[in-house]
């Protein structure tokens, strides 16, 4: 078998605004960890909050942690794509980093709510794809939310009482994945990703490389 030629061309490409949202507990972070490691064009949207930080998170790389009040300064100024209020605490994602990453080809991952996914389809539907994960029963959803051991019995209950809302936004995205095994859920949601990313309308390069090889 002969090897494939050194050099080979590449197309610029626009970046694209991966959406991972589940209730809590249905796996969109294991999801969402898998695919960073496995793929280099993508990066985690680093959203900030008023939450304080759990054990083991890093200011700046997990979240930006902020008071409330500048975080309604930021509101004020226009600096969120999206904005929401989850759980009694702030949350939002930062626009200038994310539009700095797609312009330069890179795609970006976001683990957020159904609130925070429609604002970001109000302020930049094209770059948008949606993936909404459901968790196989009730039962496994709460058994997960245990078997985490991070939260109280009261922020479970609360979180399960939540999840029936969550769930009923499922119709609003483009793509919805049952979790019923991991390891299957990450590679359909990786195909996703490939598929989306040879979209037309994101090959914002190719004219110009149709172009070179009809020699015009």
């Amino acid at each position: 078998m002969s090897n494939p030629p050194a050099n080979l061309p590449t197309v610029q490409r626009r970046g694209l605004m991966l959406v991972l949202s589940s209730p809590s507990g249905a796996g969109k972070s294991t999801i969402a960890r898998a695919l960073l490691e496995r793929d280099p064009d993508i990066a985690m949207s680093v959203s900030a909050t008023t939450r304080p930080p759990r054990p083991g998170e890093v200011d700046g790389k997990d979240y930006h942690f902020v008071s409330v009040e500048k975080f309604q300064q930021m509101v004020a100024a226009g600096q969120f794509l999206e904005h929401a209020k989850v759980f009694d605490n702030y949350y939002g994602t930062p626009k200038q980093p994310v539009e700095d990453a797609l312009a330069s080809g890179r795609d970006v991952l976001f683990d957020i709510d159904w609130q925070g996914t429609q604002q970001l389809g109000d302020n930049a539907r094209d770059d948008l794809v949606t993936v909404f994960i459901l968790p196989p029963s009730v039962e496994e959803l709460e058994r997960r939310l245990r078997g985490r051991a991070q939260d109280s019995d009261e922020v479970v209950q609360k979180r399960m009482a939540k999840a029936g809302d969550e769930m009923s936004h499922w119709f609003e995205y483009q793509y919805v994945l049952l979790n019923t095994e991991v390891d299957r859920s990450i590679a359909r949601v990786q195909a996703i990703l490939d598929a989306e990313r040879l979209r037309r309308r994101r090959q914002v390069g190719m004219a110009d490389f149709v172009n070179g090889l009809r020699g015009q």
